[in-house]
């Protein structure tokens, strides 16, 4: 009896462990980027977020200088250097537009990954400047994954933009870490293994997991909303899309991407998806 005692002590602690190391995984801060240069007239900067990271982001000029802006938010072990083309079209369209690194990735500061929680300080540090640099002008945000739950769950709700396009954002953490683990291994490891890692957020960041849920933010949301999302996408599948769709308050529409994983969806750049994405931000921020 003292032996299988023993022995399931042994596991449950083994179990633990590896769950432990498999949540740090997920987090782990992937490493920085090699300096960029900004092609005129784009400019890089740095910003600091108010509990004192350092981020790197790039500015480029709209066609006046109270033109509407857009702020630009890549994903998970992504930067801001992927986006450097399409935050240029929509510059020589005539928005200003802000791109930044999360915290974590590109050229800000090495800080673990936190679902979008402690990233949303850098939201709103990115938001704050481009509003006052376009001299309050309308700022809308496209949210990439990672950037558009930044968006949405800081400690004072979401950001205040008149416009949010919304890309592969997990509905909240509990689905976010079942379809990713269902992804790649058969049940019962999702059904097992989820709850293991969704409660390591009180621990890693000081909250609940119920705080992760950007679902519910965008409950508060009443600017124009859009949310795209990959057809086939594993980790955010449309199901998800439509739920994030029906939580939002305020105008709303839903761009499905056929036959697109999260991966493609994140980095979509077609022609149909430039003009989707021109036509929504006159319309919520009006023409620049």
């Amino acid at each position: 009896m003292k032996r299988t005692i023993l022995v399931i002590v042994f596991v449950l602690a083994l179990t633990l462990s590896l769950s432990w190391f498999a949540g740090s995984a997920m987090v782990w801060s992937r490493g920085r980027d090699h300096p960029i240069a900004a092609v005129e007239p784009a400019q890089n900067l740095t910003l600091r977020a108010a509990d004192g990271e350092i981020l790197g982001a790039t500015y480029w000029p709209g066609k006046t200088p109270n033109a509407p802006g857009v702020v630009l938010m890549h994903g998970i072990f992504a930067s801001r250097q992927g986006y450097a083309a399409q935050a240029a079209r929509l510059a020589k369209q005539g928005f200003a537009v802000l791109t930044v690194d999360l915290r974590g990735h590109g050229e800000s500061g090495d800080a673990a990954h936190s679902f979008g929680l402690t990233e949303s300080r850098d939201a709103r540090a990115a938001f704050d400047w481009l509003k006052a640099r376009q001299q309050q002008a309308p700022v809308g945000v496209i949210g990439i994954s990672l950037g558009g739950a930044a968006a949405l769950i800081g400690d004072d709700g979401p950001l205040p933009a008149q416009g949010f396009v919304l890309v592969s954002v997990y509905p909240d953490i509990d689905n976010a870490i079942r379809n990713r683990i269902a992804a790649h291994a058969p049940e019962p490891l999702p059904t097992l293994l989820t709850p293991l890692l969704k409660y390591q957020s009180q621990p890693r960041f000081g909250v609940p997991p119920e705080r992760l849920r950007p679902i519910e933010a965008l409950r508060k949301v009443t600017a124009p909303v859009l949310i795209v999302g990959g057809g086939a996408d594993p980790y955010t599948p449309p199901e998800e899309s439509r739920e994030m769709l029906a939580a939002a308050a305020g105008p709303k529409d839903l761009l499905l991407l056929d036959g697109m994983d999260h991966a493609k969806a994140t980095w979509v750049d077609t022609p149909a998806y430039r003009d989707r994405l021109k036509d929504f931000f006159v319309a919520a921020l009006g023409a620049p």
